[in-house]
């Protein structure tokens, strides 16, 4: 079974080839090596072997192959499927004879599946019920493609002239870039290229915070961070996942993330379906026993949604009665993305004004993944896991800054009296 996101691509990119190669249509029916059937869209061959082309663009779509059996399976532009959507087509491929199960996938950078692709061919960052062995990523860039560069060898040009972040795509074959990409900002790995401009290793930068913002944890409770204060963000999800977080903020207004509370089962955007009371009990009993926690005057913000009591108990009244307090966050999401936006930015030493301990593995996983909404231009998807990135809008919004903006040096022509050298 090969599929697709809509039937025009199955058509133009599989269909309409492979009807040719088979002979499909040949005017001599002893010629045709197999035959397609328009309205069943799948291709027979004498032995009743069977190719079925078949196309999933949403949740419903995929929900349609259940029963559907099949003992290969091709995914192409794997990354234009979610990992639910994917499991669920995976789960096809079963059957009691001998031929032996396959699943082959094909894929470019980007779309709604490049975090879970990423994550198994190319991060190769496996869960309990996943066998690495099960899992190949053979690389293949333009270059490798022997027939297009003999007959069409300007075409390597044509790439080269792509904005910066198609480049790292479709030439370089760059994972940790994409079209859509609503963060791209965001780095949890220092940049190569800036660290070599510094004269400095990766694992320097990292170690100096520079040009990443996923950085080792420190200890909050030396001397001269002991009066640091916490914060506290928080995103409501039963069905969907909750997030909170815990951050501090230095001297010079850094936010750091140091702890994070992510109600999330082992299959991405799923809730753990938590009740507000077992939600908040757990939340006050880490703030009262945590070492960088326990003690602290906490400042909380969170969806002001959670102040909605048109059902009885608002769930914020629910927090109350554990202790747990918030005020409510700015709502206003595109003033709070960019906020987000504003603190992501580096300085020309390649230092950012919000930092990711990297036990905060919720927020490092989600955010990279985030894309922009089809209709509304500035925003960002909602119908992504987009709960830590919510109350980290909250918490940006509670700390409003301006954005970092480079001076450029005039050049003084002439200047006999020192009125414009830096005195030192």
């Amino acid at each position: 079974m090969i599929i697709r996101k809509t039937y025009p691509e199955l058509q133009e990119n599989h269909i309409n080839p492979m009807c040719e190669m088979l002979k499909c249509f040949h005017p001599d029916r002893s010629e045709r090596i197999a035959n397609y059937n328009d309205s069943k869209k799948n291709i027979t061959f004498v032995n009743g072997s069977r190719i079925l082309f078949r196309y999933c663009d949403n949740e419903k779509d995929a929900e349609r192959f259940q029963g559907t059996e099949v003992d290969v399976l091709f995914v192409d532009e794997a990354t234009h499927q979610s990992e639910e959507k994917f499991k669920k087509l995976t789960a096809c491929v079963r059957g009691v004879n001998e031929f032996p199960k396959r699943i082959y996938c094909s894929m470019n950078p980007g779309g709604e599946g490049h975090g879970w692709v990423k994550r198994l061919f190319i991060d190769r960052s496996y869960r309990d019920n996943e066998n690495p062995d099960d899992y190949l990523f053979i690389q293949s860039l333009v270059t490798d493609n022997k027939a297009l560069m003999e007959s069409q060898p300007e075409y390597i040009k044509q790439l080269e002239a792509l904005p910066p972040r198609l480049r790292k795509m479709w030439l370089e074959g760059d994972w940790d870039f994409y079209d859509g990409q609503y963060f791209e900002d965001f780095r949890d790995t220092p940049d190569i290229k800036k660290c070599m401009e510094a004269g400095i290793t990766v694992e320097e930068a990292k170690e100096q915070g520079r040009w990443t913002h996923v950085i080792k944890p420190f200890d909050l409770n030396t001397h001269e961070r002991r009066g640091w204060p916490i914060m506290r963000s928080y995103d409501f999800g039963y069905a969907r996942p909750w997030s909170c977080a815990w951050w501090t903020c230095d001297p010079d207004g850094v936010l750091y993330r140091i702890m994070e509370f992510y109600g999330c089962t082992s299959t991405p955007n799923e809730g753990l379906k938590w009740t507000p009371d077992q939600q908040f009990e757990e939340i006050a009993k880490i703030e009262r026993e945590h070492p960088w926690l326990k003690g602290k005057q906490i400042h909380g913000v969170a969806d002001p949604a959670i102040w909605d009591a048109s059902r009885g108990d608002s769930i914020a009244d629910t927090a109350i009665k554990y202790g747990v307090y918030f005020t409510p966050g700015d709502h206003e999401r595109i003033a709070g993305w960019m906020q987000v936006h504003y603190r992501l930015q580096f300085d020309h030493n390649g230092y950012a004004r919000m930092y990711f301990f990297e036990n905060c593995k919720a927020a490092i996983r989600t955010m990279p993944l985030m894309m922009y909404d089809e209709h509304k231009v500035e925003d960002l998807d909602t119908s992504q896991e987009d709960h830590c990135c919510d109350e980290i809008r909250y918490l940006a919004m509670s700390r409003p800054i301006t954005p970092i903006r480079e001076v450029e040096q005039k050049t003084i022509l002439s200047d006999p009296l020192n009125m414009f050298t830096k005195k030192r």
